[in-house]
Order: C-alpha cells, then structure tokens, then sequence
C-alpha cells in the first residue's frame, strides 16, 4: 500500500511539475499566418507592423475614423486564431466610419516574441500609443476584449481614461478559471499569467458593455458574471441562451456592440 501510494504521490508531483512548466504553451497558442485585409473583404483597412520592443513588430490591421466625430475601436482578440478570423466583428463599424485597430500579440504573425501577461500587456499599451500618435485622444477610444483579450482590456481601461470597453466571454481571472479545470494540479497558485480582472475592474471609469453564452464551456458563465457584478457603473450585460464560446454574433451581439459605439459617438460629440 505503501509504495502505491509513494507512486501515486510522484506522479501527482510529476503532473504539478510538468504543467507548471508548461502553462505558456498551453494558454498561448501561436498563430503564424499573416492574413491581409483585401483577402478579408476589408480594403478600407491597412495592414502594418507596430514596434513594441526594438526587435519585435505585431501585425495589425488600421482603419482611420471617418472625422473627429467616431471613436477608434482597439481589439484584442483571444489566445487562438489570426487577426482576419475577426473580420466579420470589425465590418459593419468600418463600413459605418469608425476607426478601427485589430491587434495581434507578439508571439502570432512572425513577431518574433514569446507569449505572456506582462508582454501582451506591453503589447496592448504600443497599440494605443499608435493610435495616439494620429491626433486621437484616449478618450475617443473604445476598447474591446474577447476572450483571452478581455484581461488585457480590463487592465488598459483601468490604466486610462477611455469612452468604453467591451467584453466578449471574459474572466473574472484566469487564475480562477484554470483552477475550476485543473484544480487537482493545484492551478489557481501556480499559474504565473493571472490576468486578474476582478480586481482591476473597479478602477474602470468608462461604460461597459459585457456579453457572455450560457452554454460556454471554454469561459463558463459564473466567470463573466462574477467580473459583471464587480464592475462599476455605468454598465450592461447580456447574457445568450445557448450562447457558446465563439458564435455570439449569430445570437445579436453584433447589433449589441454597434448599438454601443453609437453611444459611445454621442458621448464624444457631446465632448
């Protein structure tokens, strides 16, 4: 009995080890293709590369606001995938005059860089600094997280005095949501990366905009709920019956996110 638990123990151990040191790899997924907005039905944007440190550049797509009157929407999109897989979110506000920034992070697009909280972060901040250096003030910028991005969203909007924020399937940590599925490797103190919404979000003074799937499994609901009722007001959630982890537009968010920015754009007008 002795050595079966001895064994048992050591692969306990081996499992805590081997994820410890593995946890990048798995919450960071790199994604080398460089996708062009003509390929996307997208020809209003441009294609360019922003430097976030002396050796490394991000892909992103830019689209200049029509006048002084539109908000610059800036996404950060999940861990998985490439920048054009979000086309069909950023269509109908390009279409509609509103500046668009679609950013990708240093470890897709042949950046060259390595996945982590304190880097994409790093990442976010070169992003809104680009679209600053256009005469564009923090606040007519409206920014937008999805998934993994929602983090780094909550973490710029509590850093600056933006129009709004929208999260798409957020988190009130990651910490929390890879304890609930690794709980047995002890998860919510050993991961390095926390993205620790919840205790960010009460620095956010903008609006906020917040829409979850209740038939989510990658980012259950209870997490999104959790950050909704620790955010301040102004805010609004939706929450999708049936909604799962990526098809939220084909249950309306689209128009929920349109209807935002518009009242964003009165915001601004209103000075």
């Amino acid at each position: 009995m002795m050595s079966i638990l001895l064994y048992a123990g050591g692969a306990w151990v081996a499992i805590i080890v081997i994820m410890y040191l593995g946890q990048r790899s798995m919450m960071y997924l790199p994604d080398h293709s460089e996708p062009h907005p003509h390929d996307h039905d997208l020809p209003q944007m441009e294609s360019i590369r922003i430097a976030v440190e002396d050796t490394v550049e991000i892909l992103a797509w830019w689209h200049a606001p029509a006048d002084h009157n539109h908000p610059v929407l800036v996404y950060f999109h999940g861990n998985a995938g490439h920048i054009g897989e979000r086309d069909y979110k950023i269509r109908e506000m390009v279409e509609a005059g509103y500046g668009v920034l679609l950013a990708t992070y240093r470890y897709n697009a042949g950046a060259g860089g390595k996945g982590s909280e304190e880097a994409l972060l790093a990442d976010a901040r070169e992003a809104i600094e680009f679209v600053k250096s256009h005469g564009i003030a923090e606040q007519r910028i409206v920014l937008y997280g999805e998934s993994l991005g929602s983090g780094v969203a909550v973490a710029m909007a509590a850093e600056r005095n933006v129009a709004g924020l929208i999260l798409e399937t957020p988190y009130s940590s990651i910490a929390e949501v890879a304890h609930s599925r690794y709980w047995f490797a002890l998860a919510k103190w050993l991961i390095r990366d926390r993205y620790d919404s919840l205790a960010r979000i009460g620095k956010v003074r903008a609006p906020i905009l917040l829409f979850h799937g209740d038939a989510d499994t990658t980012i259950p609901i209870r997490f999104g709920e959790r950050l909704y009722d620790a955010a301040p007001e102004p805010k609004e959630a939706h929450f999708f019956p049936g909604g799962r982890h990526t098809d939220l537009y084909d249950h309306g968010a689209g128009q929920l996110v349109m209807d935002f920015m518009d009242r964003c754009a009165a915001r601004v007008r209103a000075g």
